[in-house]
């Protein structure tokens, strides 16, 4: 059995550019770029891969649902499962989008009635330096 060639990148070859715009974002993310290209070439790899960036991402975004009722970040948890799960999968992340601007704008009405509390009672978070009377 003769080995295979090695590949030979040229300008305008899309891995060309691929491992070029790798380079020009530091070393770790360089050799990531370049171990996923690697790992893309092989097709058994690849598919051992994908498979286990699934499980990743599934795992996490089943813990973050199971602890979504427990007090913590289990929302923000689900969400990163969604977005490993969105590095192979065009519909995860297109969910993982649509759910982070359902929390971004959760944030922003909540920050929004913190700011209407506050502007009624001013001493409520300021630190009251007396006690209120108790009953």
């Amino acid at each position: 059995m003769t080995e295979p060639e090695p590949r030979i990148l040229r300008p305008g070859d899309a891995a060309y550019t691929v491992a070029d715009d790798a380079r020009r974002q530091g070393p770790v993310r360089s050799a990531a770029g370049a171990a996923r290209e690697a790992i893309r070439r092989n097709p058994r790899l690849d598919s051992a891969y994908r498979t286990g960036v699934k499980v990743v991402g599934g795992t996490t975004v089943g813990l973050g649902v199971v602890l979504m009722p427990l007090p913590g970040p289990g929302a923000l948890i689900a969400l990163g499962g969604l977005a490993i799960l969105g590095t192979e999968s065009p519909r995860a992340k297109k969910l993982n989008q649509h759910g982070v601007a359902i929390a971004k704008r959760a944030a922003a009405a909540a920050r929004a009635r913190r700011e209407a509390r506050r502007a009624q009672d001013p001493l409520r978070d300021a630190g009251r330096t007396e006690t209120p009377p108790r009953a």
